[in-house]
């Protein structure tokens, strides 16, 4: 049985964890099938406008398999897991994840390789590397604390705390907070209007904020006037369009 899935309908992509039995656990195969559907996504920009990831069945995923790492892994090659949603994280589509019940640790760190982060009010989202004895090494340490401040992501590492889908939007980790029973059709809604947009532009602005993350602001400010990626082409058409639509109102 495939461990991740792929749809794809009116430009959006939809990867959806698929162990529902193991609550999503992540496993070195999960991680190579999301490889190798990731290595397509990337030469996919005209087609796909957009990618969602997200879990099948009860949650978006409870993290890394404790059995798998109590059993001992081989790794197809070094830090691969992390390469992996290093590699999610820099599609040059939007990245969306779409979070619902459990979103612990491992989960994290790979819903955090989203642009987006949209949950469900029954969301619940932790860090429990401490908990484990473990320390992160997929990239939580960084993403964590640039979404939602050094102070928080501290509380979130060392307490283990379980924060809530509303929680997490308050905090700034989620983007949005939408209501259980609605979940799926909000996050649809979400990428369906965010579509709407020109996708040169979509590709042109995450690629733009991903080279100057972190750059002092006048090596940011430089950075955005002397690589300009230019007009989209559709530029003119979008332009006439509106114009045409106020003559007529």
């Amino acid at each position: 049985m495939a461990t991740v899935l792929r749809e794809d309908a009116d430009g959006i992509c939809i990867l959806t964890l698929n162990r529902p039995e193991k609550l999503n656990s992540l496993s070195i195969q999960l991680f190579e099938e999301l490889a190798s559907h990731l290595a397509k996504i990337e030469r996919q920009a005209d087609d796909v406008g957009c990618v969602i990831i997200r879990g099948a069945g009860r949650c978006f995923s409870a993290g890394h398999d404790l059995a798998d790492i109590s059993a001992g892994e081989t790794l197809p090659e070094p830090h691969f897991q992390a390469r992996v949603i290093q590699r999610l994280a820099n599609l040059p589509q939007p990245v969306m994840s779409a979070v619902h019940g459990y979103c612990y640790t491992g989960a994290l760190e790979l819903a955090l390789a989203g642009d987006i982060i949209l949950a469900s009010s029954n969301a619940k989202f932790a860090d429990t590397h401490a908990k484990w004895a473990l320390t992160p090494i997929w990239g939580l340490s960084q993403r964590l604390p640039r979404r939602i401040g050094q102070a928080k992501a501290t509380e979130m590492m060392i307490t283990c705390r379980t924060y809530s889908g509303k929680e997490a939007f308050e905090m700034g980790l989620a983007n949005y907070c939408y209501a259980e029973d609605s979940f799926d059709e909000s996050v649809l809604d979400f990428a369906h209007k965010a579509l709407e947009n020109s996708w040169f532009c979509l590709r042109a602005n995450k690629k733009l904020l991903l080279e100057t993350d972190g750059l002092p602001l006048s090596a940011g400010l430089a950075h955005e006037v002397y690589t300009y990626e230019g007009r989209g082409p559709d530029y003119k058409d979008r332009i006439d369009a509106f114009l045409t639509k106020k003559k007529k109102g």
